[in-house]
């Protein structure tokens, strides 16, 4: 038998909390019972920050609860953050670790599946979803262009997949060696390149309380995605300046000859359009150039990505 860790990183969720620890200790007391898991197992909820009562939820259950353990952040840090700080902790303590979000939106009763999948060997195994039916027009078209996105730029990610996996404690302690502070764990965990599965499943509504991730911080995290694995959108705006330099000199030849041959005419249009072209692309550039330059800011400063205020065993 297996010692299995669910993590699951919490900001301000005091009102899915309750049924969320139902539903997971009805699962590891199934997977007790069944042998996949051993009474070591448990769930350990990281608490980002939050504002509510999340954290004094996570005590009380801890009191009543032997399989509930939690981890207190000193300051809110990002979904990111807080769920490598779970699997950091956890990787001292289980086999195997499966993440997964609070809201329940993950269908918790695919859990038994991963832990088979881990005991015939992976030592990461993949949620990824079926379908995105539950998913407004918007941000099914976005998610679906994103990964086509990071596809094109050489970016090695798992299409339909989010942050529901399971990695094995190698996998744990090869994920501890990679140092960004920057963190896109999507793309991080394929580099990993142990063995790995997959788990199909329907994600669901969530059960209760608001989405933590508004359009502006789906593009925020898009864009780290974007600019932390790939070094592509620097060399399209090397070449957009090649082509914007060989339609510039093909424009100067044309300007030239009409000036020589009488035929030049005064084009206030042009030019302004010109102008505003020529800026607009400009300022896109410095603008990737700038998220490139700020990542690099982030890293070299080597500052701790989380620190824990408290530890509930």
């Amino acid at each position: 038998m297996s010692t299995v860790y669910f993590v699951i990183p919490c900001y301000n969720e005091e009102a899915v909390l309750p049924e969320t620890i139902k539903e997971l200790t009805a699962q590891i007391q199934g997977m007790i019972q069944s042998g996949l898991a051993d009474e070591k197992s448990r769930m350990l909820f990281v608490d980002d920050g939050s504002r509510d009562k999340t954290w004094e939820l996570i005590e009380k259950f801890h009191a009543e609860n032997p399989l509930v353990n939690g981890l207190k952040l000193a300051h809110n840090r990002g979904h990111q953050n807080a769920l490598l700080a779970g699997l950091m902790t956890a990787k001292e303590e289980a086999d195997c670790a499966i993440s997964l979000d609070a809201d329940l939106q993950d269908d918790v009763a695919v859990l038994p599946q991963f832990v088979q999948k881990f005991q015939e060997g992976c030592d990461v195994v993949y949620g990824v979803r079926n379908k995105r039916e539950t998913d407004t027009w918007f941000k099914r078209t976005t998610a679906q262009s994103f990964y086509k996105i990071m596809e094109k730029l050489g970016a090695e990610v798992v299409y339909n997949h989010a942050d529901y996996r399971l990695m094995s404690k190698r996998a744990l302690e090869a994920l501890s060696e990679y140092k960004e502070v920057n963190l896109f764990l999507r793309g991080m965990v394929p580099l990993i390149g142990y063995r790995s599965d997959y788990v199909y499943y329907d994600r669901h509504e969530r059960f209760a309380g608001e989405s933590k991730y508004p359009l502006k911080k789906m593009i925020s995290f898009a864009m780290d995605g974007i600019t932390s694995f790939s070094v592509k959108p620097l060399k399209i705006i090397s070449n957009l300046g090649f082509l914007v330099a060989a339609i510039s000199v093909v424009g100067l030849l044309y300007a030239l000859i009409s000036h020589f041959t009488g035929n030049a005419v005064a084009g206030w249009t042009a030019i302004v359009c010109s102008i505003w072209l020529l800026g607009g692309i400009q300022m896109l550039c410095l603008g990737i150039v700038g998220e490139y330059i700020g990542k690099i800011y982030s890293e070299v400063k080597h500052r701790p990505r989380f620190r824990i205020e408290q530890h509930l065993k």
